[in-house]
Order: structure tokens, then C-alpha cells, then sequence
């Protein structure tokens, strides 16, 4: 074969060959928060959901929790010795955000927003650094009261101080809080109602809309009481919910952390 016909046909070849790219090493993704991230009534299945099998998703979020009870109770011990047993994995990343429980008024919850909240998402972040995990701040995720046809904006002062302790110590921040303002806005009350746990209720679907989100009312049909059993609020998911939002906090992730993307489905 002249060598001018060969060099054409090893360039044709180089083509048909797939290039095969080097195996993904194994990673870790530990949640920590509030039950806004939990699998029950948060965005955490719908995260964990976004990975490839390289990924362990654990979800260590827990419901009614602040920065000061979910260190208080013990809770953030029993995680960080998790951080430390890392065999196995490459990287840790520990996603830490709180904010929904630290404006409760019950004095095992509540903490200073000016003070002792950042201090709490200081620490948070300097022990992680110390098990050797990768801190990833995340900001709360918004609450879907609406008022005249504009979204509420209650959790914008903790949203911000997050963002500050995390610029602060030169860590990620995955503005969560933000990027579900936007689509929440954007989406419009009806739909926002159907982000949450369901039955939806009658007086929820009578005046949605309105634009403007009213309380709940809960009732049994048959004996005229209050159930609270019933899962619908302004805060909380139901699985389609967790499903977007879940898919919203990855993206959002996956958007500024290229090293991220190929561990995406």
C-alpha cells in the first residue's frame, strides 16, 4: 500500500476507535441540615439522585434542627466521625447549610444571626477542613409564600450571612436560596403549591389564584377536625418537589464545580 494511502487509512481508523476515558475514583457526598435537605420532607432523595454510582450520597440532614441543636445534640460528632472513616473515597464533600430552625423562637434552636449563626457556620466548616472533607456551604432553601404575586424573601438574612463565613474562609457556596427564589418566582403560586406535600387544601386550592398564599386549612371530612397529619406547607416537598429541587441544587453545583459535572448522570 503506498504510504500516502496508509497515513489515510491509520487517520480513519484513529476515528473509529473510541477513546475510552479514565475510570471515575470513587466520592463521597454527606448532607447536613435541616429537614428542608432531608429525605422525608426535603430535596435529598432528589439530589442523591442526580449521581452516578461513583457517588455515596449519605444524608445526614435532620428535621427541626439549627446550627446550635444539631451540634448540641450530638448529632454533628457522630458525623464528623463518619468524615474521618473515609477509606475508599477520593473526596469527601460535606454540603452544610442551615437557617430554616436558627430564627425559631424555642431557645434550644434559636441563634444570633449577627453573632453566633456565623460562628456555628464557621466551625462547621473548619472541622470539616480538619477531617479532611471538602466543605460546600449551602444556602437555605426559599420558602414558597407568595404576596401580591412576589415570592417572600424571610430567609435572605441568612442566606446572606452563609455567604459570607463561606467567601470568608475561601470555601464553596452553592446559593441554593437564590437560584429557588428564581424558580419559584418564575413558576407562579399554583405550580409552587404542588412542590409540597399532599393533599393540597381546599381553601389552598380556592384562593391560589389570588396571588397570595394564605395558611392552611386542615379539616376531616367527615368529623369537621383538624388533621395534622396532613403534610401541605409553604416550606417543606412532596416528591415532586424534591425531585426539582433536588435536580435545581445539583445543577446550581454543577454550574460553578466543573470537578463535579462527570459524576452527574
Amino acid at each position: 500500500m503506498p504510504i500516502r494511502h496508509a497515513a489515510v487509512a491509520v487517520l480513519a481508523l484513529a476515528f473509529v476507535i473510541p477513546a475510552y476515558a479514565e475510570p471515575l475514583k470513587p466520592i463521597r457526598v454527606i448532607m447536613i441540615g435541616d429537614s428542608t435537605m432531608t429525605n422525608k420532607s426535603g430535596y435529598g432523595e432528589g439530589f442523591c439522585a442526580q449521581f452516578k454510582p461513583e457517588v455515596t450520597c449519605v444524608n445526614l440532614a435532620r428535621g427541626g434542627r439549627s446550627s446550635k441543636s444539631y451540634r448540641v445534640e450530638g448529632l454533628w460528632d457522630k458525623a464528623v466521625g463518619q468524615m474521618r472513616d473515609s477509606a475508599g473515597f477520593s473526596r469527601t464533600y460535606v454540603w452544610i447549610g442551615f437557617g430554616h430552625n436558627d430564627g425559631s423562637s424555642r431557645p434550644e434552636r434559636h441563634t444570633d444571626i449577627k453573632a453566633e449563626f456565623p460562628l456555628n457556620m464557621r466551625r462547621f466548616g473548619d472541622d470539616i477542613t480538619a477531617a479532611r472533607g471538602v466543605p460546600v456551604y449551602v444556602t437555605p432553601l426559599s420558602q414558597r409564600w407568595f404576596r401580591d404575586g412576589r415570592l417572600r424573601a424571610d430567609l435572605l438574612p441568612w442566606s446572606t450571612a452563609i455567604k459570607v463565613v463561606a467567601r470568608d474562609r475561601g470555601h464553596q457556596v452553592v446559593d441554593v436560596y437564590a437560584a429557588s427564589q428564581k424558580a419559584v418566582q418564575e413558576m407562579g403560586l399554583p405550580a409552587a403549591n404542588r412542590m409540597a406535600g399532599e393533599p393540597i387544601p381546599q381553601n389552598i386550592l380556592d384562593t391560589e389564584n389570588s396571588g397570595t398564599s394564605v395558611p392552611a386549612v386542615f379539616s376531616d371530612a367527615s368529623q369537621g377536625t383538624r388533621s395534622d397529619k396532613q403534610a401541605f406547607d409553604y416550606t417543606h416537598l412532596g416528591p415532586a418537589g424534591s425531585a426539582y429541587f433536588g435536580k435545581l441544587a445539583v445543577d446550581t453545583w454543577a454550574a460553578q464545580d466543573p470537578g463535579i459535572r462527570p459524576y452527574l448522570k
